[in-house]
């Protein structure tokens, strides 16, 4: 990369600091910026951040959500801001807005996503490598379906994204775009850039032989209520071993659920327990799925390697990551959040810790995903 050029800009401010944007915009350099992502406690003051955003980035597409923690340089953190920008010498961009998720059709968000991509194709053809990022409100039980629906527009191009998220409260989530704070909506950034790009999507989860069926539940709301035909919390706390009066979010972590899909298995994770002691999940669920147990392999050895296969061939300028709250909780309950971000620190980690994370047409939950970028020239160009 030529002495100078910055490809991807990050900064990283606590949300009590006075004037946050501005210190933001001012450790972020000049830009201008084709686009700025926020990802933003819930801590903040997010109706003050939202009608500043874009003045604090003139020209710029500023898009982004809440988070349930913060994905830094320095590894997890809480109450900050982290900001993201893709220069306008490198990169053109363009942020969809999607609103009223629970009334919009397939057919609306695929055109929608179709528009945008062939109006970047046109006038910014020759920026080689296209990819869209894709933020969602992380309570609007639409992620499935959009990230389906997304495809049909997005065709070959690679998509990856995370659920906005609220700590661990799970009461109000927002995206943000044009300026104004939006829930039930989801905003789509696509992007058309000269660097080489890499996107990725890992978990360090492996299935057991233990399996049960879903056979009782209502799939517009996730929620769970018989599983083998018994109250879903009580067989759930029966299989894993624990007491039902002990099942949170660390339980959950610790003993993820998971479908085959094809040759591969995916988490469907358990948001909460309900006082009824049914189970809601933060992704699609239904009568007669059939859930494997999954039990965690040494997360901070996986995350080492999987993060030094991103960069096998060349090393990344940055790596974009969406990262699920229930991998955070993992890290924390096992006391290995430091090693972790010795980790995230050493391979130029940020984003956010989601509700779910979108990867092309699937909603997924416990994964560590998002895009590795490199220098044009590397042997990592291209989108992958």
């Amino acid at each position: 990369m030529p002495a100078g050029q910055v490809y991807v800009a990050t900064a990283v401010i606590g949300v009590d600091e006075p004037q946050p944007l501005a210190r933001l915009a001012e450790r972020m350099g000049s830009g201008p910026f084709a686009l700025v992502l926020l990802f933003i406690s819930p801590e903040a003051d997010l109706e003050a951040l939202a009608r500043g955003s874009q003045s604090a980035f003139p020209g710029a597409r500023v898009a982004g959500c809440t988070t349930s923690g913060e994905v830094t340089p320095a590894g997890y953190q809480s109450g900050s801001i982290v900001a993201v920008g893709f220069p306008a010498q490198h990169f053109a961009g363009e942020a969809v807005m999607l609103s009223g998720l629970s009334r919009l059709s397939a057919a609306e968000i695929a055109m929608a996503t179709l528009s945008a991509r062939q109006g970047l194709a046109r006038n910014h053809g020759h920026l080689p490598t296209e990819f869209a990022i894709l933020l969602v409100d992380g309570l609007s039980i639409r992620e499935d379906e959009l990230a389906a629906a997304l495809s049909a527009g997005a065709g070959a191009m690679p998509l990856v994204g995370g659920s906005a998220g609220d700590g661990t409260r799970f009461e109000k989530t927002f995206v943000l775009c044009g300026g104004r704070l939006h829930h039930d909506a989801a905003v789509l950034c696509m992007l058309r850039g000269n660097c080489g790009l890499r996107s990725f999507s890992f978990d360090h989860l492996e299935p057991t032989d233990i399996r049960m069926v879903v056979t009782c539940a209502d799939s517009g709301t996730r929620t769970v209520r018989r599983i083998n035909a018994e109250p879903a919390a009580r067989e759930y706390s029966r299989l894993v071993g624990c007491n039902e009066r002990d099942l949170d979010t660390r339980v959950f972590a610790a003993n993820p659920l998971v479908v085959r899909m094809g040759n591969r298995h995916h988490v469907r994770a358990i948001q909460r327990v309900t006082p009824e002691g049914e189970i809601v999940f933060f992704s699609a669920i239904d009568e007669g799925v059939v859930l494997s147990l999954a039990r965690p392999r040494n997360l901070v050895g996986h995350l080492d390697a999987a993060l030094s296969d991103l960069g096998r061939d060349a090393t990344p300028l940055a790596i974009l990551a969406f990262d699920c709250i229930l991998r955070r909780i993992e890290a924390e309950s096992r006391q290995q959040t430091g090693l972790v971000a010795q980790l995230l620190r050493r391979h130029s980690v940020v984003g956010f810790n989601t509700y779910g994370e979108q990867m092309g047409p699937l909603h997924l939950n416990q994964t560590l995903s998002g895009f590795a970028f490199f220098p044009p020239t590397s042997a990592g160009a291209g989108a992958r």
